[in-house]
């Protein structure tokens, strides 16, 4: 059976939309860890922001992203959306037909490990549905105020610690799984 993964940046009040918070904490040892991630992943599962968002920016930058940019850029990528037509799928990309839970339920009756990266209504969605089998969060020592945060309003799971680790830069990278 297949696994899905989300990957997460979040501030300490768990603001997740535009994370240039980020930067000045992300260093050589998180970005190994993502690419740890990346090369254990099969494919990406996206929601469609999250997929335009990529799709702008990482072919521009393959020439500076080696072999992180090659595999970004050369896998598989399954987007949930209701707005884009099959005929717009770009970069490696299909668009989930139906039922998104159901399609993704069908995806993970395979063999392959599926990243989310970012896509939080899809990561919220897939949640209510006990789809995601492990949450990585990466929790950046920020305090935003304001905007979007990883969990919407309602949204209750429990879960269980499988691991965690700080990086040199005081981000705590906590792993979960359902409980």
């Amino acid at each position: 059976m297949g696994k899905i993964v989300a990957v997460e940046y979040v501030t300490l009040d768990g603001v997740f939309e535009e994370p240039v918070w980020s930067g000045p904490y992300f260093n050589e040892e998180l970005g190994a860890w993502q690419a740890d991630n990346l090369r254990e992943a099969d494919a990406l599962l996206l929601g469609r922001k999250t997929y335009e968002g990529f799709k702008a920016a990482w072919p521009r930058m393959a020439a500076e992203t080696g072999d992180f940019g090659a595999k970004m850029n050369g896998m598989p990528k399954h987007v949930a959306t209701t707005t884009l037509t099959a005929d717009q799928a770009e970069w490696n990309a299909s668009f989930l037909d139906g039922d998104v839970a159901e399609a993704v339920a069908k995806l993970r009756t395979g063999s392959d490990t599926l990243l989310i990266n970012g896509s939080g209504s899809l990561v919220n969605y897939l949640t209510r549905h006990n789809l995601i089998d492990e949450y990585r969060i990466m929790i950046f020592p920020v305090v935003a105020g304001e905007g979007r945060r990883l969990w919407e309003e309602g949204t209750r799971i429990a879960l269980a610690h499988t691991g965690s680790w700080r990086s040199a830069t005081g981000v705590e990278v906590i792993n979960y799984g359902p409980a």
